[in-house]
């Protein structure tokens, strides 16, 4: 059974989702597969904040939390980025050294 470090970073929950791949048999799955599925992830994600705020949703519909959807997609994100062997934590960091260089300002409706 795999286990999950107890204060993981970036990187272990990349290894993590590899070996979860592995163990549960999704090697298979294409990165255009892993796009959709993340893709259907963040619809499940929305349906579940529009059930938290109390706006009209489906209820045939079938999705969980706001927590486990966002832990969905933190899977299908690891797993896309383990397929085309990019290192999370390293390409957060160096985003992040852009976004600091950016000029934000607020919009109107803020």
């Amino acid at each position: 059974m795999l286990l999950l470090k107890e204060t993981p970073t970036l990187g272990d929950f990349q290894k993590y989702v590899r070996e979860l791949e592995e163990e549960r048999g999704f090697t298979d799955k294409t990165i255009l597969q892993k796009c959709l599925m993340l893709g259907e992830e963040m619809g499940e994600l929305f349906q579940a904040i529009r059930k938290e705020e109390n706006i009209t949703i489906d209820h045939n519909s079938k999705f969980g939390t706001i927590e486990e959807e966002l832990a969905d997609i933190i899977i299908y994100i690891c797993s896309i980025a383990n397929s085309y062997d990019i290192n999370l934590e390293e390409a957060f960091r160096k985003k992040e050294e852009v976004n600091k260089k950016r000029t934000w300002s607020k919009s109107k409706s803020d």
